[in-house]
């Protein structure tokens, strides 16, 4: 399997992600197309809410773009929500103001997961044109600019809103229903596990070029029951997804569990070529304790550095490339790292302090690759 990076402008955050030598570090940021951006938010405001900002595409392709046209982040990812996987299962997904996701009918009981199955992929169709859309949007003078990113939430963290309903502070009643009754538990996760896939296959046939799995609830696991009811069912998504594109070309697939560095050697053989890191996370010891398994790493400077003044982001932005370490060059396949935020930007992110981190980010990486004279 091959990869034809000659369709890009830019290609760096793809052959990062396959160990290829870039010349400096690529990085984009999780939640880079939201709330922080003024341009976002009229945008928001002229789809009337959330939804209706994702299920249209032409918003989804404009919010998605945005971002691009503000920094040089080296991949767009597409705007949409970890969530739309049990709308589609007809949990009855809403945002309310200022209170975050809630689904009208959580799942509680035997009842309730009985009826769940893998919903039909067409309930979602609006996500796979929205992921067409972009693909075309990005063509600039006949090359794409950037590699476009489809993502999912791991079947363990959509299992946590379904349970209780929205988010949660303490995991109380998913962590219940897991104790009490595992058995019923397992059914949502598989039911979970097959939908992620069916939907990341099919957001890669629209023209997804890397997808992600957000384990964002896995750290709020214990030892055991991590290994078993979260990244047993991402293992189940991984392997049934399409290696490559219609065109052949590899789609690399990336795991980033929120809290997961406690699980870095359970993650070691995971059939995935990026792992994501929060900010608890020691990028070198990571690299070490992947080396040898063709896994990039992604991450993982702590997001609120984003409120500190410009040279506070340049001298943090420096402790992780040096945590992270000599950078790969030359031929051939090596260990190689992705910026990026340990977790999704804030809201109430200054947009310019954006800028100061993508422009350190650049000026060192591409420091730390400049031949020694």
């Amino acid at each position: 399997m091959t990869s034809d990076f000659s369709q890009f402008s830019n290609s760096t955050f793809l052959q990062a992600c396959l160990g290829l030598a870039t010349p400096y570090t690529p990085m984009w940021l999780m939640r880079q197309a939201g709330r922080y951006l003024p341009e976002y938010k009229a945008t928001r405001a002229k789809a009337g809410s959330f939804m209706g900002l994702a299920t249209n595409r032409e918003y989804a392709t404009e919010v998605t773009l945005q971002p691009l046209d503000r920094y040089d982040l080296d991949a767009a990812i597409l705007f949409s929500d970890i969530l739309t996987v049990p709308d589609a299962m007809g949990l009855g997904l809403s945002f309310e103001t200022g209170e975050g996701p809630k689904f009208s009918s959580p799942i509680r009981d035997e009842a309730g997961v009985d009826k769940l199955e893998v919903p039909d992929m067409g309930k979602l169709q609006y996500v796979f044109d929205a992921v067409s859309s972009i693909r075309k949007a990005l063509v600039q003078d006949g090359k794409q600019r950037v590699p476009l990113i489809g993502f999912s939430g791991s079947p363990w963290t959509l299992a946590c809103y379904m349970v209780e309903g929205g988010g949660s502070d303490d995991f109380r009643l998913v962590k219940s229903m897991m104790y009490a009754r595992p058995d019923l538990m397992h059914r949502i996760l598989a039911i979970n596990a097959d939908a992620v896939a069916a939907y990341l296959n099919a957001q890669i046939d629209a023209g997804a070029q890397a997808v992600m799995v957000f384990d964002s609830w896995g750290g709020a696991l214990s030892h055991a029951a991590f290994a078993q009811f979260s990244l047993a069912y991402t293992r189940r998504v991984l392997t049934q997804l399409k290696r490559t594109d219609s065109a052949g070309n590899i789609v690399p697939r990336i795991v980033f569990t929120k809290g997961g560095g406690l699980w870095l050697e359970a993650m070691r053989d995971l059939p995935c070529e990026v792992i994501g890191l929060d900010w608890t996370c020691s990028l070198s010891s990571a690299r070490n304790m992947l080396h040898g398994t063709g896994k990039a790493l992604q991450g993982n400077i702590d997001p609120n550095i984003l409120f500190a003044p410009p040279e506070a982001i340049y001298q943090e932005v420096g402790a992780v490339l040096a945590d992270f370490g000599a950078p790969h060059t030359g031929q051939g396949a090596g260990q190689t790292h992705i910026f990026n935020l340990g977790h999704g930007i804030s809201q109430f992110t200054p947009p310019e302090h954006v800028t100061a981190l993508v422009q350190a980010v650049k000026t060192q990486s591409r420091a730390m690759r400049a031949p020694a004279r």
